[in-house]
């Protein structure tokens, strides 16, 4: 299906931060249709379309001013409020949570205090409610654990607060699907009730043995706030739910060995076979000074272990390692492998999530079995100091193979970036990546491939959108959707030839971070797509690619997502993302995006490079939503060809345990 964009790009001034994407004067630029020029009947078509779109925004303000004037509505997630919006206040920043007992900062503490908070409308905070990722119903969420394939089901565990939307009571939530897309919510797996975790049932990983028992490791917060490790199984390991789970009696299994702080031992890992047949080992983040480890475990039944001598690595300066995760990757075709596999065509992945700056870290190696050692293909790109897994909001990453498609699978916590306070008023605070496959790119060896799994296209409906066009320098051009705020979207962006070799300025020390965003002007850049848009461009969160270019002449290509314009609310994050991504000779520039509600989901060159973004806006919601194509650079032309499906939802619901599925 053709797109119903008009026929020709009308440039805007993407440099203008007070008037952000105002409109050029005419001149000889514009791509302005002369007055004599008869109406087509796709523009017949688009100003119908256009003003359908008029008519819808029309109702959504009629619908917000008999909100406003019939009064009390009830905030989602808080039945004590008798308000339609909350009054604008001081913003306070929030108590530090969980550093004291020993885990990872909890609270968004990304905008300072003394700002003034923004009067949402329960019409506001509803639409921030994702469609399609996995969430609770209801209260916080964090890690994701123990994942696994059983019987027909993915399991999924959860870190979870029964009580509120901010971080405490950890317990195990836990759902299950046929897809990993549409989920079933079921009782909690584990509650924090012994005192080896009553302070918290906090992350684990879990193993199924060859005679398809399971058994599953994780870190107790003890009654001193002690890290031990613990380990449960199910009650039936023939029930495809795995609804019961029995804690060992003899736990803890592990506690902190002499010279490991007591509050740095935790989140064991997936356990692998060794070559000393009946053996299997896992390995657990910490730290010595300011040096992140991983310690190595032997065991031979998963209730007694023996602690290796040295390491399974370590990394100085890079402080606590947290969520390590372990796992081969194919160096000869794109497939997963299960975590005991070795040998010849097979590299290891090493990940950890640095507790000192909240971001993933990998590398890619090699392992030896034999002296428990894992050694980087570079080390100047070693684990913490080079490749970070994930750009944006992000943290706690986890793995697992899949056996039932052969494939292994990433999960990642996507967490909020808007007032604790907003979040207690919504009822409910982070939710899940799109479980995604995770092979190693071998056209660079150096980086991995995230992609999302091939079942979330079944959320497509109809046929997509289909758009080329070529975009001038300072050109933004908007595609008309139905709906914008649920879409995934693939995009291709060719650069003319002569751009890229044209001598520029040097600005070969780029960096999405400090750019100040889409707004910046290159030669070569920035250009891509805005999504969640309203319909004049005051808010929007765009995704783009800048090619940059040092004294030596070389390229360097950055992808990134600017949210300094995300929403009207000052009380949110509004960083710009994003690293460089390796693009290959004879590669177009291209990214996937999946856009549900709050949640950016971006993937340069296959899943090189991938951004998370979470964005509130105050406009550019339900059908006010916009998507645009965009060149802002200041000399390269830019084709860009566009293919876009609205997604339906997921439908997550609690399990029907009266119905057979």
């Amino acid at each position: 299906m053709a797109a119903t964009t008009s026929s020709a790009a009308k440039p805007y001034d993407l440099e203008n931060a007070a008037a952000p994407y105002a409109p050029l004067p005419p001149g000889p630029h514009s791509c302005t249709i002369p007055a004599s020029h008869r109406p087509s009947l796709k523009s017949i078509s688009t100003i119908l379309l256009s003003s359908l779109f008029l008519c819808s925004l029309i109702l959504l303000v009629v619908n917000q001013s008999s909100i406003e004037r019939d009064g009390p509505v009830v905030f989602a997630g808080s039945e004590n409020r008798s308000a339609d919006s909350i009054h604008p206040g001081v913003v306070v920043p929030p108590p530090s949570r969980g550093v004291s007992q020993g885990v990872s900062e909890k609270a968004f503490r990304g905008v300072s205090g003394g700002r003034i908070s923004y009067p949402w409308s329960n019409l506001m905070l509803t639409w921030q409610r994702t469609a399609y990722h996995f969430q609770p119903e209801k209260n916080w969420m964090n890690d994701p654990d123990g994942p696994l394939y059983h019987k027909g089901w993915y399991h999924l565990f959860y870190q979870y607060n029964p009580d509120s939307a901010i971080w405490g009571n950890i317990t195990w939530g836990h759902a299950v699907s046929r897809d990993l897309i549409h989920w079933f919510h079921l009782p909690f797996a584990m509650v924090p009730d012994q005192w080896y975790d009553i302070n918290g049932v906090w992350t684990g990983s879990a193993t199924i043995l060859p005679n398809g028992q399971i058994v599953m490791l994780y870190t107790g917060s003890t009654d001193e706030n002690v890290q031990v490790q613990n380990l449960a199984y199910p009650a039936d390991v023939l029930d495809p739910l795995l609804l019961d789970w029995v804690k060992y009696s003899g736990n803890p299994v592990l506690v902190p060995p002499p010279g490991i702080g007591v509050k740095d031992f935790r989140d064991p890992t997936t356990a692998w076979m060794s070559p000393n047949v009946g053996k299997w080992l896992i390995t657990i983040g910490s730290k010595v000074g300011k040096t992140g480890i991983s310690l190595v475990y032997e065991t031979t039944n998963f209730t007694d272990y023996k602690l290796l001598d040295g390491v399974l690595h370590a990394v100085p300066g890079t402080g606590m390692w947290e969520c390590v995760d372990f796992y081969p990757v194919s160096t000869v075709g794109a497939i997963g492998l299960d975590t005991s596999a070795n040998g010849p065509g097979i590299k290891h992945v090493l990940k950890a999530s640095l507790d000192d700056d909240k971001h993933d870290y990998y590398a890619i190696g090699t392992y030896d079995p034999f002296n428990n050692t894992w050694t980087p293909d570079n080390p100047e790109i070693d684990v913490g100091i080079g490749l970070r897994l994930h750009y944006g909001k992000y943290y706690a990453s986890k793995t697992f193979y899949d056996q039932n498609k052969g494939r292994r699978i990433l999960w990642g916590w996507i967490g909020e970036t808007d007032s604790e306070a907003d979040d207690l008023l919504k009822g409910w605070a982070s939710v899940q990546t799109i479980p995604r496959t995770v092979v190693l790119d071998t056209k660079t060896n150096t980086h991995l491939l995230q992609w999302p799994v091939e079942e979330v296209e079944s959320l497509r409906s109809g046929d997509p959108i289909l758009t080329d066009v070529s975009l001038q320098p300072g050109s933004v051009v908007p595609i008309h959707l139905n709906t914008s705020t649920q879409l995934d979207i693939s995009a291709w962006f060719e650069v003319e030839n002569s751009s890229v070799e044209v001598e520029v300025e040097a600005d070969g020390g780029y960096n999405c971070s400090s750019s100040g965003g889409a707004v910046r002007r290159g030669a070569l850049g920035p250009f891509g797509v805005v999504v969640i848009a309203d319909e004049t461009l005051s808010e929007l969160t765009p995704v783009y690619f800048y090619i940059s270019k040092g004294t030596d002449g070389k390229s360097h290509t950055h992808f990134c997502t600017d949210q300094t314009r995300s929403s009207e609310s000052s009380s949110v994050g509004k960083d710009v993302y994003g690293s460089t991504v390796p693009v290959l000779e004879g590669e177009p520039y291209t990214t996937r995006i999946l856009v549900d509600h709050s949640i950016v989901e971006s993937f340069a060159q296959g899943g090189r490079t991938v951004i998370t973004s979470r964005i509130y806006p105050t406009k550019a919601i339900y059908g006010a939503a916009r998507v645009f194509l965009f060149n802002n650079a200041t000399e390269a032309s830019v084709k860009a060809s566009v293919k876009i499906w609205e997604m339906g939802s997921a439908d997550i619901k609690p399990f029907p345990f009266s119905n057979e599925l």
